[in-house]
Order: structure tokens, then C-alpha cells, then sequence
């Protein structure tokens, strides 16, 4: 029996697939997100040294620096971490959450990002089938949650990421995978223009920028992706959810007001729940739209 009559016809085989999948692929979504944005802020530094004919800072390393070179090493003791001690959540339970070389702790992000991603993989298989649905869908899933972290961390939406997913969106869309091509036409230039807009109305009013050019990108993706008709839910769920998260953080004075909060982890939250709930949603807000 071919692989794919195979998978197709045994559930707990596609299941068992898509969740190993996910699992590596949130390991290697550790290294894009650790890297990334360092190998962004290298390639920035050197751009600007050539500008400004600059000669490089004297004992500086020019060793090679991507998502595959030089391996993973611990951040403590500098120690090479060996294949069987890259295994998914395994490597971590089974070294207790330690280096075997030094002894300090792993962060418990790597495997919360792996589990986070092999969970993903399994109720995307779940809800979508074996189809080419869900292995885009999953795609989709796993570039919003890179884009999420390191938000979160650098407050950067890095187009290595974003450039990519808007285009992507709008390929997979020629061939109606999620909407039409028109809809994901018009989905990728409103969502850019809406924030765009509301961007430079709020620097008109107050002086300051109120966000990042990555927002507009993400969001022109999502619209890419999804159409049109279901960036004004995402922009509704992502601003409510960043007030209240924003709110909360104010008033437990772990956030000072000044401080901008990054945009982009409640747009790529906003846009996963669209991705699954958004028909539905849309059709519960055009009924209580139109009850009397």
C-alpha cells in the first residue's frame, strides 16, 4: 500500500506523523529564533561599517553565522551539544533540565516552543484532514509562532519572515487553498494599508510612532492567507487582547507605560484563531448583526 493511501486510511499513523514533525520542527524553530535576529543584527553592523568605511572592531570573529553553522552549544559553558542531546523534549527530561557539561540550567522555552509546535501540528492534522490544507495550514502556524518570540524578544518582525509568508499566502491562494485569489489579493493590500494608516494617524496626532513596520507586513500576510474578509476579526482580537495584556501588565507593575508592548505575538494569535474559527465567527457576528 503506497505511504499516502497508508497515512490516509490509518489516522493514528497521520497523528502519530504530524506530531513527531511538529516536534522537530519546533526544535528547529529554537535556532531560528536564538539566531535570526543576531545574524540580522551581524549583517546591519557590517552594512554599516562599509557605509561609513569602518574597519572591523579589533579580535572580532568573522566565523560563519547562519540557522546550520556553527553547531549548538551550551550559552554557559560553550560546550558542543551532541545529536542525542538535541532529541525533542526527550533530551531535556532525560538531562533534567541541565547541561551535562556545567550543570546550569536549560531554558524551558526550548521545549515548551517544541511542544507548543508538536500540539499545533496535531489539532491542525485533526481539524484539516489528511489534505494539503493542513500541511500549509501548519506552515502558516509555525512562521507565526518564530514571528510570536521574537516580538516578544526583540521587538522585530524580521522580513526574512514576513516577505516570505505574504508571498506564500498569496501562491497558495491562486489555487483557492483557504479563499479565492481575489480575496487574498485585496486581504494582503488592506491589511497593509489599515495599520499603514493607522500608523501614520497616530504619528500626525501624537508626534510618535505607535508601531513597527512588521506589524503592517504581518498583518498584509494574514490577509494574504485568510482574504479580507477576515482581517477586521483579527484586528479586533488582537487589539483587545493587547489592551488587556498591556492593562494587566500596568497595573502589576511589570510594564511601564512607556514602554511600547510588541504587536505582533496578538496579531499572529488573532490570525491562528482566524485560520480555524474564522468562518464561524464571522457567521455569529452577521447573526447577531441582523436579529431583531
Amino acid at each position: 500500500m503506497p505511504v499516502f493511501e497508508y497515512l490516509q486510511e490509518t489516522p493514528a499513523a497521520y497523528y502519530t506523523l504530524m506530531g513527531v514533525l511538529g516536534l522537530i520542527i519546533g526544535s528547529f524553530l529554537n535556532v531560528v529564533i536564538h539566531r535570526l535576529p543576531k545574524m540580522l543584527q551581524q549583517n546591519w553592523e557590517r552594512e554599516c561599517r562599509i557605509i561609513l568605511a569602518t574597519p572591523a572592531a579589533a579580535g572580532e570573529i568573522n566565523e560563519t553565522y547562519n540557522l546550520i553553522r556553527p553547531r549548538s552549544r551550551c550559552p554557559h559553558c560553550q560546550r558542543m551539544i551532541r545529536a542525542t542531546e538535541n532529541i525533542p523534549i526527550l533530551s531535556y527530561i532525560l538531562l533534567h533540565g541541565r547541561c551535562s557539561g556545567c550543570g546550569k540550567p536549560i531554558s524551558i522555552r526550548y521545549p515548551l516552543v517544541e511542544a507548543l509546535s508538536g500540539g499545533i501540528a496535531l489539532l491542525l492534522a485533526w481539524y484539516f484532514g489528511f489534505t494539503v490544507q493542513a500541511v500549509l495550514a501548519l506552515v502558516l502556524s509555525w512562521a507565526l509562532l518564530a514571528l510570536s518570540i521574537i516580538d516578544l524578544d526583540h521587538q522585530l518582525l524580521p522580513d526574512d519572515i514576513t516577505l516570505p509568508l505574504l508571498w506564500t499566502g498569496l501562491l497558495v491562494n491562486l489555487f483557492g487553498v483557504f479563499t479565492d485569489t481575489e480575496s487574498s489579493l485585496i486581504g494582503a493590500m488592506a491589511g497593509y494599508g489599515v495599520l499603514w494608516s493607522v500608523f501614520i494617524l497616530f504619528r500626525l496626532v501624537t508626534g510618535k510612532e505607535g508601531m513597527g513596520y512588521g506589524d503592517f507586513k504581518l498583518l498584509a500576510a494574514l490577509g494574504a492567507w485568510l482574504g479580507w474578509q477576515m482581517l477586521p476579526q483579527i484586528i479586533i482580537l488582537a487589539s483587545l487582547c493587547g489592551a488587556l495584556v498591556g492593562l494587566m501588565l500596568i497595573l502589576l507593575r511589570r510594564h511601564a507605560m512607556s514602554r511600547p508592548l510588541p504587536f505582533g505575538p496578538y496579531l499572529a494569535a488573532a490570525g491562528w484563531l482566524a485560520l480555524i474559527l474564522g468562518r464561524d465567527l464571522n457567521a455569529l457576528y452577521v447573526q447577531w448583526a441582523w436579529t431583531p
